[in-house]
């Protein structure tokens, strides 16, 4: 039994016969959700809470060497990053942006915890998934409904893990051994 639509539009979107429009869908969606759920966690850390200065209370507290500039950092690669991942714009960048923030966040404050998420505290596997959901963005490439490929822009593949995952490591390294100071344990 072949299932048919009756409905032009979704059946020549949807129906390519070699899985390409089901490729760009998972694709779409992935950089929407991993895009704009970071982008929103940058929003917080100014908005939220305790705002800016309370993102940066709890940086100073970890052992950030200067917490306003690293809150403001965060918060402004968080939402670049992830809007620009959201709308497949440069998409290996933005990719190194979510790599670089998240292994910041692994290091500074979840990998003491453990590997689980319900921990208290939380684990490192979250940070890691969207590491790794990012860098599979960065080697696939964001599919046909992005800016990439609205531009002709092409840094998948090869170049896409060579970039996502490069200058993401290196970012973050340059982050942790410019500006962390870990406080010592009680």
């Amino acid at each position: 039994m072949v299932f048919t639509s009756s409905v032009p539009v979704v059946s020549s979107v949807f129906s390519d016969g070699g899985g390409i429009a089901q490729l760009n869908v998972a694709l779409l969606i992935l950089r929407l959700c991993f895009g704009l759920f970071l982008a929103y966690h940058g929003y917080n850390k100014i908005f939220g809470g305790g705002g800016l200065a309370g993102t940066a209370g709890w940086f100073g507290s970890i052992g950030m060497k200067w917490p306003i500039w690293q809150a403001r950092l965060a918060a402004a690669t968080e939402i670049g990053a992830g809007l620009m991942l959201a709308a497949g714009l440069l998409t290996p960048l933005a990719a190194a942006g979510v790599i670089g923030i998240m292994i910041v966040a692994i290091v500074v404050a979840h990998a003491k915890v453990g590997f689980f998420v319900f921990l208290p505290n939380q684990g490192w596997e979250y940070c890691a998934t969207i590491a790794l959901g990012a860098l599979a963005i960065g080697i696939i490439g964001p599919g046909e409904w992005s800016i990439d490929n609205a531009l002709d822009l092409s840094f998948d593949g090869w170049n896409g893990l060579l970039i996502s995952a490069g200058v993401g490591i290196v970012g973050a390294v340059l982050q942790l051994g410019t500006s962390y100071r870990p406080t010592a344990s009680k």
